[in-house]
């Protein structure tokens, strides 16, 4: 107890005459009622957003549909060429797999390799030849790592 009174009365105490010198001395660095738009919102006296209440948000959707038009029909995929090599000699070709590969090299090789041919990452009608593509890879690298010397 501090001159009859709880730590706690006492920090109490405190903060309230910290408040009424607050209140007393304005603080220079505030700027009281600041409540003014930035200078760049505000054209000739009038704040730009106070004149579109709201309209933000459609600003950014784009041009609206015109009702009772069908959308503009998406274009067909096209197929890249590489996906289009599904036999298993084009494949090794692709990877350029040797004998001088470490298991750091396959590695690099089979992460290269999926990010151009992985099915996530292509159109629909052409992830059977990607699913298959990343296959054949898989296992021709599997095939070189097991064929690496022991260390």
């Amino acid at each position: 107890m501090l001159f009859g009174q709880s730590i706690f009365q006492s920090v109490l105490e405190r903060l309230k005459e910290e408040d009424a010198a607050e209140a007393e001395e304005p603080v220079a660095h505030r700027v009281s009622g600041f409540s003014t738009g930035l200078a760049f919102d505000v054209m000739e006296g009038v704040s730009a957003a106070s004149q579109r209440v709201g309209q933000a948000y459609f600003e950014n959707l784009g041009p609206e549909p015109v009702v009772g038009q069908p959308p503009p029909p998406a274009p067909e995929p096209v197929m890249p060429d590489h996906l289009a090599r599904i036999a298993p000699e084009e494949i090794a070709a692709d990877l350029s797999i040797s004998s001088a590969d470490t298991q750091h090299t396959l590695n690099e090789k089979r992460r290269t390799f999926a990010k151009a041919n992985h099915p996530d990452g292509v159109a629909q009608p052409f992830r059977d030849n990607a699913n298959r593509r990343m296959m054949i890879a898989n296992l021709l690298i599997d095939e070189a790592m097991r064929r690496l010397p022991r260390a």
